[in-house]
């Protein structure tokens, strides 16, 4: 009866709240096995993961869902998120359903099925279980068995929480079909593992033989990304750890940081980079330094700080090892050349890997097995650049043999050089040092503005907006001045992607960056925040009439059309906009009101202004305060 009867308040509640809140379930069919499901689920931030199952049945909790629109990842967040699935067979087609979450090395998954008598029925999945506790069928992705479906929508809901990643590609099968696609897959990804495993044993032999410090860091850096593979595939917890939860020293932060650790040590020793470029060596020495963190961050149940470290690190060793590889390269050194065409490999890969963990690029069947093999060509190359490396050094053995002959020969004529010459010697050395550290100081000033910076539109980034603001507020508050922050947001700029491609995407980012800084006064600042988010800092006495006219400014230049080839593109804009200090004290609390003002902007259908407190309501931060003002002391 309590299952009933939440059934029935749920359905009364979408019926209240429309029927377009309601999904339409997936039709499965007799050719639906292998059908991919998110472009029919909806999707629910759990922001402080308040929810639990038993809230599904409120309509308040049913309206704040929204389709997924076919996205498999929300990028790192650290609330969970519920997911909404509704199925539904044909007449002809199969009642036993098989689901498959492809996310393999999610942190925590919850799937809830309803059973007969109106009750749900929780299964625990993710890293926080065994192999086997967390399926019911031996696949290297989860896999779980669907109540039976009849004619009639089958309604169940997943729960996702992964600081360092969420994703959940959702699909549904035939046992029978996902058999032979696993026994292809299997196949794809054993070639993969024989080829690293193979090079991996063949260089260990040679570094027991030689004990080169440079096939010392190629061996470790090689067993730890076959371990790595093994994890992201889901063969590692099917074959090496099943009966066990992941554990920390096995998961996706620490398994990527020992990796990264020991090949940028291998990039150090193999390139030379502390005698040939130092600059090189002291990044990738940090990088060092940082993977490090990141892995005590991991075993400190920091998994998102640990996420976010191994993406920052992207900015200063990627640089290093190509720049390093590139300069010894053009110094004559041949495997060099191999190490940038097999890094090149993986850094792509890397970079895919990096997009998916961040929900910019979503999961699929076409980038899920790239970094694999890029790393078993990168294992190839680097391991020809090795034995390229050995041939160089016995050749420089020799070299030094006869160039000691040579030296011992010309030392009396080394001894009767004049004063001058050596004076002229050291000014040219004194001379190439001052040069070499004024390259060095044009390399940390490049550094610096791309760290404040966004490469794409050249506005400066959400980092140096937050200290300008604070800087802007602090000065605001000694001259009793007003500070504006204005969060500008693209409208229907995601179809300009899909439809056009990246690049008149960028485009559009690049003409909108110019237009707001074109029509903002000259002491004010813009930024952009990322993706298609902007932001305008207003200041002084007089900030709330120039924002509002910013605003209005902005809302007529910024829609107009931008001409990409023969095609003419056009976004609108949403804009929130709060003050200070009558809205918030701080930066913190002055963005969540501007953001409240541009979500209320969204919610009236977008192209539009909104500023915190026109129409009598405050934000959260005021209301808060008056709160706290109107409440009573107690003192009497």
């Amino acid at each position: 009866m309590q299952g009933l009867l939440s059934r029935i308040i749920l359905l009364l509640g979408l019926l209240s709240h429309g029927l377009s809140l309601a999904a339409t379930p997936a039709l499965l069919g007799p050719a639906s096995s292998g059908q991919a499901l998110n472009g029919q689920i909806e999707l629910l931030e759990d922001i402080g993961a308040r929810l639990s199952i038993a809230d599904m049945a409120d309509p308040a909790v049913q309206s704040r869902f929204q389709p997924a629109n076919g996205r498999a990842s929300v990028g790192q967040s650290r609330n969970p998120w519920w997911l909404k699935v509704s199925l539904q067979r044909s007449a002809d087609a199969p009642s036993a359903w098989w689901l498959e979450v492809g996310a393999v090395t999610l942190l925590d998954l919850q799937l809830y099925f309803p059973d007969a008598q109106g009750n749900w029925q929780m299964r625990q999945a993710g890293e926080r279980v065994g192999f086997n506790e967390g399926r019911d069928h031996p696949y290297r992705r989860a896999l779980f068995r669907l109540p039976e479906l009849d004619e009639q929508p089958l309604t169940f809901y997943l729960r996702t929480y992964d600081p360092a990643g969420n994703s959940f590609p959702l699909r549904v099968w035939q046992l029978e079909d996902l058999t032979q696609t696993a026994t292809q897959e299997n196949l794809g990804l054993g070639l993969v593992y024989g080829v690293i495993l193979a090079l991996l044993l063949y260089n260990l032999f040679i570094l027991i033989a030689l004990r080169d410090k440079a096939y010392f860091w190629y061996v470790l850096t090689t067993g730890f990304a076959l371990v790595f593979i093994l994890s992201m595939t889901g063969h590692g917890a099917q074959y090496l750890w099943p009966g066990q939860a992941v554990p920390v020293w096995l998961d996706r932060i620490t398994l990527p940081s020992l990796w990264g650790l020991c090949a940028s040590r291998f990039a150090q020793t193999l390139l030379q980079t502390r005698l040939h470029v130092r600059w090189a060596h002291h990044l990738l020495s940090m990088a060092c330094g940082v993977y490090i963190l990141a892995i005590a961050l991991a075993f400190l149940d920091q998994r998102h700080y640990s996420a976010w470290l191994i993406a920052l690190l992207s900015l200063t060793s990627i640089p290093a090892a190509l720049g390093a590889a590139l300069i010894r390269w053009r110094q004559g050194f041949f495997p060099a050349l191999l190490y940038l065409y097999g890094y090149g490999l993986v850094l792509g890969s890397v970079a895919i890997l990096l997009l998916r963990a961040t929900g910019v690029l979503q999961p699929s069947a076409l980038n899920a097995y790239i970094f694999p093999v890029a790393v078993a060509a990168e294992s190839i190359l680097f391991s020809f650049a090795l034995a390229y490396r050995i041939q160089i050094l016995k050749q420089e053995k020799a070299d030094a043999v006869l160039q000691a002959d040579r030296e011992k020969t010309a030392r009396l004529a080394m001894v009767q050089a004049s004063a001058d010459e050596l004076q002229r010697a050291v000014t040219e050395r004194t001379a190439e040092l001052a040069a070499t550290n004024e390259r060095l100081q044009e390399r940390e000033l490049e550094l610096q503005h791309a760290a404040f910076h966004d490469p794409l539109t050249e506005l400066p980034n959400r980092r140096y907006l937050i200290e300008r603001c604070e800087a802007a507020l602090a000065h605001a508050k000694r001259h009793n001045q007003s500070v504006a922050l204005l969060l500008i947001d693209l409208d229907h700029f995601k179809p300009i992607n899909d439809r056009f491609g990246h690049d008149a995407g960028d485009l559009m980012l690049q003409v909108i960056a110019r237009r707001l800084r074109e029509h903002v006064r000259a002491e004010d600042s813009v930024a952009r925040l990322g993706g298609d988010e902007f932001a305008a800092l207003i200041g002084g006495a007089d900030a709330q009439q120039h924002a509002r006219e910013i605003a209005e400014r902005l809302l007529a230049e910024l829609a107009q059309p931008v001409l990409y080839g023969a095609e003419s593109l056009t976004v609108t804009i949403s804009i929130g906009v709060a003050l200070y200090p009558q809205h918030a004290s701080n930066f913190t609390s002055l963005y969540k009101a501007a953001d409240e003002m541009l979500y209320k902007v969204k919610s009236r259908g977008r192209s539009g202004s909104a500023i915190c407190g026109e129409d009598g309501e405050m934000s959260s931060s005021a209301r808060l305060q008056v709160d706290v003002l109107n409440t009573p002391s107690g003192l009497g």
